[in-house]
């Protein structure tokens, strides 16, 4: 017998993978629709999925045992093998989900903190060319998004070092007789395109999809409520006006830059306060407008107090207090999300009326179950941290205490069909099935908040189940 045909598995699947159409029909796990090219890099990520997922559940039932005890331990595999709850990207058995970071290291140090060999930028090319490498190296210790919040702000700060507080006044000024008389405007847009093609270009360290990358705009309230006391190394501050025409220019340009090639991030959010009947910052809402008007595409946080804010698709940080929120990838300032347990509510339901239980008990006590899940899981990364393998966090970009531990919802509508509860916002019944989900789901995440965990609720997109051998 040979003793290797314990690798034949891997074989076959090799096999079937070089007769797939593309690299996602090819995947029989955790297939990914950003991953266009079927090749060896491929191939290579998708070869060992199984065994990622087998390790992360190893993982999980070794500590939920040492925490919970053996049977809730055997609980947590019984569910999800019953698909009754979906652990996000579980073919990652090491890496937190995702992050929204403060880019303020960098500024200081550049990418020596993270391993790397580049200082601190200290021009706007330099800040350019490092920042790409910044999201890179970020990206490659998170299962997820990233988000940077600051880009904007930051290159902005660059660009007034070289020409002046007052750029934004005269962009038209050529800056560069070398070639083909460049002005300011110039510049700063092929600075747009170096980071912008940059990031959507395959990375080995992906899998060979581009980052997912996430960037946030801000209207003045918002601006002012978050980086009011903000001041950079050298002791200056940011500076509102600049700011603003550089986020309407890069918005702008990318809209244009869209109509000639696919530019599938940044995924943008731009934040609005308004006040219960009007945006505040009139001047942003009808810009905003403006550009959806355009054909750009953005996603629009609103909210009557700054003490919360997005960043990216679904996810709302909460500066001050614990509600109902969003999340996926990341957003707000050094925030995120350490790992994703979603609730097959359909399923829920339909055992609850099966078994002839309230089904807001049953989502109580599935809350409670998961809640001891992502505990769990949140001290594997503290384990992870002590023994220094989250660099990122090591060096000051973000802190696992401000991460969320996120709860997922999955087949919310359905759920209600089954019920043959009429799917309307103008339905009284709909909306108190809404509340028998959603209620226990804020109360039981309040509750359980300490200075070291924060929990937090998303409604997830459809979610194909694993296949697991």
């Amino acid at each position: 017998m040979n003793k290797y045909q314990k690798y034949d598995k891997y074989i076959d699947f090799i096999e079937d993978y070089k007769k797939a159409q593309n690299a996602s029909s090819g995947s029989q796990v955790d297939s990914n629709a950003n991953v266009e090219t079927k090749n060896v890099t491929t191939l290579s990520g998708e070869l060992y999925k199984k065994d990622g997922i087998g390790i992360n559940r190893d993982i999980m039932y070794r500590k939920i045992s040492e925490m919970y005890g053996v049977d809730l331990a055997d609980e947590y595999i019984r569910q999800l093998e019953s698909h009754e709850i979906y652990r996000h990207d579980e073919t990652h058995p090491l890496y937190p989900y995702c992050v929204s970071i403060t880019m303020y290291p960098f500024l200081c140090s550049g990418l020596k903190n993270l391993g790397g060999l580049s200082g601190a930028p200290k021009h706007l090319r330099s800040f350019c060319g490092e920042f790409v490498n910044l999201v890179f190296a970020i990206a490659s210790q998170f299962a997820g998004a990233v988000s940077t919040p600051e880009f904007l702000s930051y290159m902005d700060y660059f660009i007034r070092k070289e020409y002046g507080n007052d750029y934004y006044l005269h962009s038209d000024k050529v800056v560069d007789l070398s070639s083909t008389n460049k002005t300011i405007d110039n510049v700063i847009t092929d600075c747009f395109e170096q980071v912008v093609h940059s990031l959507n270009q395959p990375a080995a360290a992906r899998n060979f999809q581009s980052v997912f990358w996430n960037i946030a705009y801000f209207d003045h309230p918002y601006f002012d409520g978050i980086f009011e006391n903000f001041v950079f190394p050298d002791g200056t501050s940011m500076q509102w006006n600049s700011v603003s025409w550089l986020q309407k220019r890069f918005m702008n340009w990318l809209n244009d830059a869209r109509r000639k090639v696919i530019l599938t991030f940044p995924v943008e959010t731009l934040n609005l306060l308004d006040n219960g009947k009007e945006y505040v910052d009139k001047e942003w809402a009808d810009y905003a407008a403006e550009m959806l008007a355009k054909g750009h595409s953005f996603f629009i946080y609103r909210s009557d107090s700054v003490d919360s804010l997005a960043s990216c698709c679904r996810l709302r940080n909460e500066l001050q207090d614990n509600t109902f929120s969003f999340t996926l990838g990341a957003g707000g300032v050094s925030t995120g999300s350490k790992g994703v347990i979603t609730i097959n509510i359909n399923r829920l339901v339909q055992n609850a009326k099966r078994n002839n239980v309230d089904i807001s008990n049953a989502v109580r006590e599935q809350v409670k179950k998961i809640h001891k899940y992502l505990i769990a899981w949140n001290e594997t990364l503290y384990d992870s941290l002590k023994a220094g393998l989250l660099g990122v966090y090591d060096a000051g970009y973000i802190s696992l205490e401000k991460q969320f531990l996120t709860i997922g919802i999955n087949g919310f509508v359905e759920g209600a069909e089954f019920l043959g509860i009429p799917i309307s916002a103008d339905s009284d019944e709909y909306a108190k099935y809404a509340e028998s989900i959603l209620k226990p789901i804020y109360e039981e995440n309040k509750k359980a908040r300490t200075e070291k965990l924060m929990f937090n609720t998303e409604f997830v997109p459809r979610i194909s189940g694993h296949k697991v051998a």
